[in-house]
């Protein structure tokens, strides 16, 4: 299972809407932070979620189990260890 955890602050609203829309994806709420989890890999497209580049390198919390094979200017792609 692929998991990410992301700060609960309004400028990561953005990234919890896209992953929450994706099929396959679930979001619940841990402590301040919310997970992203998925079976199969997570893939999150930076341009749907409004963010600017410095919020979109900074989101991330947080892995369990999990690895990031994709962080770039298009897009965040998390994978299970």
């Amino acid at each position: 299972m692929s998991r990410l955890y992301v700060l609960d602050v309004p400028e990561n609203k953005g990234v919890v809407r896209v992953a929450s829309g994706e099929e396959g994806v679930t979001v619940d709420k841990v402590g301040p932070y919310f997970r992203i989890s998925a079976e199969g890999t997570i893939v999150i497209d930076r341009r749907a979620t409004g963010c600017r580049h410095a919020v979109w390198y900074s989101a991330i919390a947080g892995l369990e189990a999990s690895k990031i094979t994709q962080h770039d200017k298009d897009a965040l792609r998390v994978e299970a260890r």
